[in-house]
């Protein structure tokens, strides 16, 4: 007897229910994402404007090494720059990737997706230079992987640019996502790291005096150089495509809510023990 190649009924509503869980769970955690990014971004326009409004600029040492140094214009102008830029990356991404802006207001979307992606270059640019000219906590493994991190938007950001202007919008949302991902990078550090503070009740796998250790070799590998969070999202890409088994689809759903989990964690750790108490 021959089994019949169209899928049963019950199939069908197990891969519907399968794929509007997975589509949840990403909604859930891009939300979460964005107020965790937005916070953090608001935290960057109060300590950094207020501190350079002020005239305080050695202010800016308690939060990056060697962030101000006397009589070192060019050096300074990069660190500021690298703040500017960053705040832009930080408050941008996320409305790049809001369907509903970017179907109704497609001219801002390409607007701001151009200055995205140009400020993207620039800020790859400038943290290549200010890890290996103006010293960087932590030990080598830590500068090369945030090195790597710096190439990958580099590279990202022309791949979107390029899958833009030749109109292939499939190939064009799945590179800016995968930009968006690594640009983000450095908040996912902090994140995670404060998520694993709160688990562990302080510092654990690493030294907090030097900010060197282990784990700090782990979470800069596993967040810059081969990151979490691009691995995460080809597994969605893939969860999403019909021929898919329903256990790899509920496997990346579970990876992403404990993800979001460990995230709203950071977050809250983030938020509540760095950047409120430094405004």
């Amino acid at each position: 007897m021959k089994t019949s190649l169209i899928p049963s009924a019950t199939s069908l509503r197990h891969r519907f229910k399968g794929i509007v869980l997975l589509n949840f769970s990403v909604k859930l955690w891009f939300v979460l994402a964005t107020i965790g990014q937005w916070i953090f971004a608001y935290y960057i326009a109060s300590f950094y404007g207020k501190s350079s409004l002020a005239g305080d600029f050695e202010k800016w040492n308690k939060v990056l090494p060697h962030g101000y140094v006397r009589g070192d214009g060019l050096g300074n102008t990069f660190v500021a720059a690298h703040v500017f830029f960053a705040l832009i990356m930080v408050l941008g991404g996320p409305i790049q990737l809001i369907p509903q802006i970017r179907t109704r207001f497609r001219m801002f979307h390409r607007v701001l997706g151009r200055f995205y992606i140009f400020t993207a270059i620039l800020i790859g640019i400038d943290g290549l230079v200010m890890v290996w000219t103006r010293g960087a906590v932590g030990g080598l493994l830590q500068h090369i992987a945030i090195s790597v991190q710096a190439l990958y938007i580099i590279a990202f950001a022309m791949l979107a640019l390029r899958y833009a202007l030749q109109r292939n919008f499939a190939l064009h949302r799945q590179w800016a996502i995968r930009l968006y991902l690594v640009a983000n990078g450095v908040w996912f550090f902090r994140v995670s790291l404060m998520a694993w503070l709160l688990l562990n009740g302080g510092p654990a796998g690493f030294d907090p005096k030097t900010f060197d250790g282990p784990f700090l070799w782990f979470l800069s590998v596993f967040t810059y150089a081969l990151p979490i969070s691009l691995i995460v999202f080809e597994m969605y890409l893939k969860a999403q495509q019909k021929t898919t088994r329903p256990l790899f689809r509920v496997l990346t759903i579970v990876v992403i809510l404990v993800l979001t989990t460990l995230m709203t964690i950071g977050i809250f750790g983030a938020t509540m023990g760095m950047w409120l108490p430094r405004i």
